[in-house]
């Protein structure tokens, strides 16, 4: 059994959710999303989801002890014993720090960090190009000929282009995300975890360099 326990990094639109889905279906890890998470706690009002969401409204950033929490509960469920994907968290060394608090308390560690890097000219072009269902947020399969206001293949939405998917707020974004990551990379890269992957290319030919990578193959 390829028990694996994962850090997933990537920019916006470098395609690491796309990845995450194809190694999940797989070998079954279970992918863990902190963003996903925060919304479903305070979606079901839980005692975290009420703490968090009194920044969220203000919108501050939720505290690092409330993100660590919601992690560690997540990785007590029985779908994360068999290996598990971390995205979105940590964003920062000191959250690194404190996961690796974490871990060691419930006996885990951290095998690899997958960074899937893809020229920023690159996705900006990806990304501006992208649209998505504004009901399920399924995005339309590039170069099959979809345009805005078509039906999504998925629901009865309409698709559409976000807003932060246009050109300067995908350039904003990308910027904020290098420089929130690069000491967090260097922190991983110290460490001999960091695996970099050439996000460039089909979908298929990414995810076969990152199983090769992780040693999968």
């Amino acid at each position: 059994m390829n028990k694996m326990r994962l850090i997933l990094l990537g920019a916006p639109g470098a395609g690491k959710g796309t990845q995450a889905k194809k190694l999940k279906e797989n070998f079954h890890w279970a992918h863990i999303s902190t963003g996903d998470m925060l919304r479903d706690a305070v979606r079901n009002q839980t005692d975290l989801g009420l703490k968090a969401k009194a920044f969220m409204d203000k919108g501050e950033l939720v505290p690092d002890d409330i993100i660590v929490q919601l992690v560690g509960e997540r990785l007590m469920e029985a779908d994360c014993k068999g290996g598990f994907m971390l995205d979105g968290f940590p964003r920062t060394v000191i959250q690194a720090e404190k996961l690796d608090e974490l871990l060691e308390k419930l006996g885990e560690k951290i095998d690899a960090v997958v960074s899937i890097d893809v020229d920023p000219d690159k996705i900006v072009n990806r990304l501006s190009q992208r649209i998505v269902c504004d009901k399920c947020s399924a995005v339309a399969e590039p170069g099959k000929g979809y345009q805005i206001g078509d039906p999504c293949q998925v629901c009865d939405g309409k698709l559409m282009r976000r807003k932060d998917d246009e050109p300067e707020t995908v350039r904003n974004r990308l910027d904020v995300y290098e420089k929130q990551t690069r000491s967090l990379i260097q922190y991983y890269q110290g460490r001999g975890l960091l695996k970099k992957i050439d996000g460039l290319g089909a979908l298929d030919e990414v995810y076969q360099r990152t199983v090769e990578q992780l040693g999968l193959v």
